[in-house]
């Protein structure tokens, strides 16, 4: 395997387990805002496992399993109405994880020499910058960092904990 494999696959691997943690947040977060802002990250980190996965493929590889889990948050779901502060401590737990993702491989994806994967690279780590600045917002109690509603009207209810429910 070739140093800028094991990169790639290492890299690939840490976003993975971010994302599944994520997924595991947007299951407790039930807030409707907070959870949406979920919603939009996972689906960006979605499409980057995807250029990772093209990426691996260039040298034969495939998308490896995550790399230590980060720990499910435990907060208990709301009620019919979630409190958006239940959630703070979930939101800044994910800025914070991402921040040391891209602390840890901002240095590492610098010197790369191929100018392709280095740039993907860097516009995966421009996200996941951009998603902590939106897990902080959320943290701090803003319900609009992905838009306001319109008419004032209040959010009422919360989302549920599984997709499908009979």
């Amino acid at each position: 395997m070739t140093e800028l494999q094991t990169l790639l696959t290492d890299f690939a691997a840490e976003r993975l387990a971010l994302l599944e943690h994520h997924e595991a947040s947007a299951r407790v977060v039930s807030h409707y805002d907070f959870n949406n802002t979920y919603q939009y990250v996972i689906n960006r980190e979605e499409t980057q496992l995807t250029w990772l996965q093209n990426a691996l493929a260039e040298y034969g590889a495939v998308l490896p399993p995550a790399s230590t889990a980060v720990p499910a948050p435990t907060a208990p779901k709301a009620g019919k109405k979630a409190d958006a502060s239940a959630f703070r401590s979930i939101l800044e737990d994910d800025a914070r994880y991402l921040g040391a993702f891209v602390e840890w491989w901002r240095p590492r994806v610098e010197p790369m020499t191929h100018a392709r994967h280095r740039n993907v690279l860097n516009v995966i780590l421009g996200e996941s910058m951009e998603h902590r600045r939106l897990f902080e917002q959320s943290a701090a109690g803003s319900e609009d960092v992905l838009g306001r509603r319109t008419g004032g009207v209040a959010r009422v209810g919360a989302v549920l904990p599984s997709r499908w429910q009979e």
